[in-house]
C-alpha cells in the first residue's frame, strides 16, 4: 500500500508540473481586421487609381496555430462591393453603378486554398506565395499572390483580369462612364492585395 501511495503521489506531482509548466511551442495568432486593397488603371499611360473596401467579412480557419498554413489555408473573406472606397465619392458612385452592379450580386468571395514559402533569408522578411480562390460574377478562378511577412504584418499582392470573370460588359460600362477622365482607355488588369496582422508568441514563425 505504501508503494502504491508513493506511485500515486509521484503521478499527481508529474501531472501538476506538466499543466503548470510554461508553454514553449510556437503560437501564431491573427489580430484585427483584414484590409483588402485594389488598384485599377486608366489612360494609355496606365495611371493607377487605388482604394479599399469598407466592409470585408473575414472568417479565419483558426484564430491560433503553430504555423502560417495552419491559420491561413482555409480562411476566407466576403467583400461588399457597394462599400468600395477610393477616397472620392463621385468615383465610388460610378464604380458601384457602372461597374460592380454589372458584376453579379454585389459580393466578391475569396478563400486561401494553398501556401508555399520561399527559402528563408536570414534577417530578411519571410516571403512566399498564396493561392487564392476568387469568386466574382459567377466565375471562380485560382489566383497566385506573393506575400511578405515582417514585424507582425503580412502583406500579399497579385493581379486579376476582369475579362477572366466575364467582365466585358462591366469594363465597357465603366470605360463609357469615365471616358473623358480615362481618355478612352480602361485596362482590364487590376492589382489586388490584403494586409493582416499576425502576432508571433514564443518563437520566430515558421511557414
Amino acid at each position: 500500500m505504501k508503494k502504491l501511495l508513493i506511485v500515486l503521489a509521484a503521478f499527481v506531482t508529474l501531472m501538476h508540473a506538466e499543466l503548470t509548466a510554461p508553454k514553449t511551442g510556437c503560437i501564431l495568432s491573427q489580430e484585427g481586421k483584414v484590409v483588402v486593397s485594389w488598384k485599377a488603371y486608366k489612360t494609355a499611360a496606365k495611371i493607377g487609381v487605388g482604394g479599399t473596401f469598407n466592409e470585408v467579412a473575414y472568417t479565419a480557419v483558426k484564430a491560433e496555430g503553430k504555423n502560417f498554413k495552419e491559420i491561413l489555408v482555409g480562411s476566407s473573406v466576403s467583400i461588399d462591393t457597394n462599400s468600395v472606397n477610393s477616397k472620392n465619392e463621385g468615383r465610388d458612385l460610378k464604380l458601384v453603378n457602372s461597374f460592380f452592379k454589372l458584376m453579379g450580386d454585389g459580393k466578391i468571395n475569396a478563400k486561401i486554398v494553398d501556401m508555399t514559402s520561399n527559402k528563408r533569408v536570414k534577417k530578411e522578411p519571410r516571403t512566399g506565395t498564396l493561392t487564392i480562390e476568387i469568386s466574382m460574377n459567377g466565375v471562380t478562378k485560382s489566383v497566385p499572390m506573393n506575400y511578405t511577412y515582417d514585424q507582425g504584418l503580412m502583406k500579399s499582392e497579385g493581379f486579376i483580369d476582369i475579362l477572366d470573370f466575364s467582365g466585358t460588359s462591366a469594363l465597357a460600362s465603366i470605360n463609357k462612364a469615365c471616358f473623358d477622365l480615362h481618355k478612352g482607355k480602361t485596362w482590364s488588369d487590376v492589382a489586388i492585395g490584403f494586409e493582416l496582422n499576425i502576432k508571433a508568441i514564443l518563437c520566430a514563425p515558421k511557414h
